[in-house]
């Protein structure tokens, strides 16, 4: 979410100070050339008033010596073109000598004299911009009794005008990205301030997806909309750990109860099967039925305490002799049923489980294989360590379950349709999960080829506070 979040602020800042960065550019281009539009203005101003004393082309040179000189000193000074030309365009006096005024095609020039001519001093040069080669010609007019006489008119180079606006925009650009640094620093803490509560929240929720319902997030930190909804989710958590709480109470309570009158509903049945002829069928069916429902609420109270339980009493464990030991004891099982039993894979392995509940998930595991295997076949447990984990596969050559099937095995009390004639509650896999998952296994499915299923139990290798 960080990095959709992260890039959207990062856009806006920059959109922001981009659109306030481009008319200040632009500002101060403008302001640089208006001073010097002012300046050539003041020059004009004061060529004007010399050329008010130099009258007709005919009349003595002395001023109009001075006139020129003054021109010459500024060009030479400067490096700007002057020139003061009369009405027709002649030039009264001009530095350098054989300026003249600028032809009509030369816009910038040609327009500054009309506008002179007409009597208005020039005001808005068009903008030179630095990567722009142009000049700036200003004009003022000569007046003399009230109409113009004469054109002051100057031809200025911009190279120093464009070079103060280039270092002004580098202030600038300079000034922009020391202001986006600091935004994105801003962004990255405005970001995570957010953001925060909302890991703690998803963690959490995770953590209560896996079965830690005791989880809770702290509300104290975040903008306040996620401090409420940091405070709501607790709230739900509360609810939600309450009502398992009560569930699996009821469960186990009732499993309890009912064990009692259950038994003396049973030891009643063989009293009566004393009176009863030898091998009668009702009364082994009853007997048959009545011991299944002791074997349900056994289940159902083993399932209730698995999940009831603390934390697992987790420890290192070799899980390779675990599992051999256990396929030892199911050995004359699997003699009796007619299957073929054995151990394979590592010899020894190691993991960090909790060995009572593993040795429990293990029987029920290879109980369930030699169910599901016909006479004749053959269940073989492995255990292979590759790796953070370690693995138990326990694959038999019964029938197998569909992929949907394969996605429903572990529910409780669901049985496979082409397995109702077997003995069982259909609790045993979900009994074995909550005993693995409290210790920080997992229980998975799979096909095993040509027939059968593969039952996989996987064993953390690393200690559960390193992980």
């Amino acid at each position: 979410m960080r990095s959709r979040l992260l890039p959207l602020l990062l856009i806006l800042l920059a959109g922001v100070l981009l659109a306030l960065g481009f008319p200040l550019a632009v500002s101060q281009a403008a302001a640089e050339q208006q001073r010097v539009v002012v300046d050539r203005i003041d020059d004009t101003a004061r060529f004007a008033s010399l050329a008010q004393f130099v009258t007709a082309p005919s009349e003595p040179g002395e001023r109009r010596e001075t006139l020129r000189g003054e021109l010459e000193r500024y060009h030479d000074l400067y490096g700007i073109r002057a020139g003061v030309f009369y009405r027709d365009g002649r030039a009264m006096a001009a530095a350098p000598g054989r300026w003249k005024v600028p032809e009509k095609d030369e816009a910038d020039g040609a327009r500054a004299f009309a506008e002179a001519l007409a009597g208005r001093r020039s005001h808005d040069p068009p903008q030179v911009w630095p990567w722009q080669d142009g000049r700036i010609a200003v004009a003022s007019p000569v007046i003399r009794d009230g109409d113009v006489a004469a054109v002051v008119l100057t031809d200025s180079p911009t190279g120093q005008m464009r070079s103060r606006i280039l270092k002004g925009w580098l202030a600038i650009a300079a000034g922009e990205a020391a202001a986006m640094l600091l935004a994105v620093g801003a962004a990255l803490r405005l970001t995570g301030w957010v953001l925060r509560p909302v890991r703690t929240l998803d963690r959490a929720t995770a953590e209560i997806a896996t079965g830690q319902f005791a989880s809770r997030v702290a509300a104290s930190g975040g903008p306040p909309e996620l401090r409420r909804l940091a405070h709501h989710f607790n709230e739900m958590a509360d609810h939600v750990e309450g009502a398992l709480e009560q569930q699996r109470a009821f469960v186990a309570d009732a499993s309890h109860q009912l064990r009692n009158p259950l038994s003396a509903l049973l030891l009643r049945i063989e009293v009566l099967g004393l009176e009863l002829p030898e091998g009668s069928e009702e009364m082994a069916s009853v007997r048959a039925e009545g011991k299944r429902l002791a074997r349900v609420l056994d289940d159902l109270l083993d399932l209730a305490l698995a999940e009831h339980a603390d934390a697992a009493h987790v420890a290192l464990t070799d899980i390779a002799a675990l599992a051999a030991e256990r396929v030892g004891s199911w050995l004359p099982v699997a003699e009796r049923e007619g299957v073929t039993l054995r151990a394979a894979g590592q010899s020894a392995a190691t993991g960090w489980a909790d060995p009572v509940a593993l040795s429990s998930a293990l029987d029920a595991v290879v109980d369930n294989a030699l169910k599901f295997t016909p006479e004749g076949g053959e269940v073989t447990v492995t255990v292979t360590a590759e790796g953070e984990w370690v693995t138990v596969e326990t694959a038999d050559g019964g029938d197998g379950l569909t992929e949907e099937e394969r996605e429903r095995v572990g529910d409780r009390f669901w049985r496979s349709g082409r397995h109702q004639n077997v003995s069982g509650s259909g609790l045993g896999l979900s009994i074995t999960r909550a005993l693995l998952e409290a210790g920080g296994a997992r229980l998975s499915f799979a096909p095993n080829e040509p027939r059968g299923l593969r039952v996989l139990i996987t064993v953390p290798r690393n200690a559960p506070d390193a992980a």
